[in-house]
């Protein structure tokens, strides 16, 4: 049956193609927005500042889906890392507090998290059940994971979405990723044995709905591919997908003069997770390839 969902950060690029997703098949969508209070009937305004949440039970909300964060490209400067935190913790416990009190409750949250929360963890198989790593993202994804337990408690069906490498041809890294490789300017980062655990948009928006509809899951859940890439790998068969060489490597302390930790965390760490409370749940992907799903999204005759 259509469900009423709550979804935060749905101007973003999962959210959007999300949103899309469950309108098409007939769910009435519901958004949190910080912008400037809207008449429209189907948008709740927040202000993580102040702790206002214009939320409440009459709403009949069925699933809550949060995305909203600060984004993390850029270097990090204490503002930023600030703003990177806050948005994700602050925002979870707003709501998490709100949905609590309700006595009517939405019946499954799905709190994104990232895979950030493994930290660099060189050629370990990683799984949900494996423990939180070092460094400033994985302190986040602890404490932003941990915000949802006052939804928990209060009998809500909690899902930590542990989101990996977001591939799309319309937003993510992919997008800026493929400037330079179509002028031929592509290569590896740093030495290139570095895990990059990837996940198709299309299929990140499957997973969502999936876990939206199976009320057996919730607890961590990787959303990643069942195959990681090696960033050696990912750029060689993004290369042959563009038919542009691959020849021009990017040192890794190039990167991280220009980025700083935000490279060391993120292009340099190596994280190789494995999907396997979805392979478990019978989750059927749609790319496990990552040549396949590279030509899919670009569009590339194969």
């Amino acid at each position: 049956m259509p469900r009423h969902i709550l979804i935060s950060g749905a101007s973003g690029f999962v959210g959007t193609h999300l949103t899309e997703t469950l309108s098409d098949r007939g769910d009435k969508v519901v958004f949190l927005s910080r912008s400037a209070k809207s008449t429209k009937k189907n948008v709740i305004h927040w202000n993580l500042a102040d702790g206002e949440i214009d939320l409440d039970e009459s709403e009949n909300i069925d699933a809550v889906v949060h995305l909203a964060g600060e984004n993390i490209a850029g270097r990090w400067t204490e503002d930023k890392k600030a703003r990177i935190e806050n948005s994700r913790v602050l925002g979870t416990k707003l709501l998490c507090d709100t949905l609590a009190g309700f006595s009517k409750k939405p019946k499954v949250l799905i709190s994104a998290s990232a895979i950030g929360i493994y930290g660099d963890r060189g050629e370990e198989l990683l799984t949900e059940a494996s423990t939180p790593g070092e460094g400033f993202l994985a302190d986040v994804g602890v404490k932003w994971e941990e915000a949802t337990t006052a939804a928990r408690e209060a009998g809500i069906r909690v899902c930590h979405l542990r989101i990996g490498l977001v591939l799309g041809s319309d937003g993510g890294a992919l997008e800026k990723m493929i400037i330079p490789f179509k002028f031929g300017l592509g290569g590896k980062i740093g030495d290139g044995s570095q895990y990059w655990s990837w996940v198709a948009i299309d299929d990140l928006v499957r997973i969502i709905v999936y876990l939206i509809d199976n009320e057996d899951l919730k607890g961590p859940i990787n959303a990643v591919s069942p195959n990681p890439a090696t960033n050696s790998e990912f750029t060689y068969v993004l290369g042959k997908v563009l038919k542009r060489p691959t020849i021009i490597p990017l040192p890794a302390f190039v990167a991280k003069g220009l980025l700083g930790e935000m490279a060391q965390e993120t292009m340099l760490a190596s994280t190789r997770v494995i999907p396997k409370k979805l392979l478990d749940s019978s989750f059927k992907f749609k790319y496990t390839d990552l040549y396949d799903a590279l030509s899919g999204i670009l569009k590339v005759d194969t």
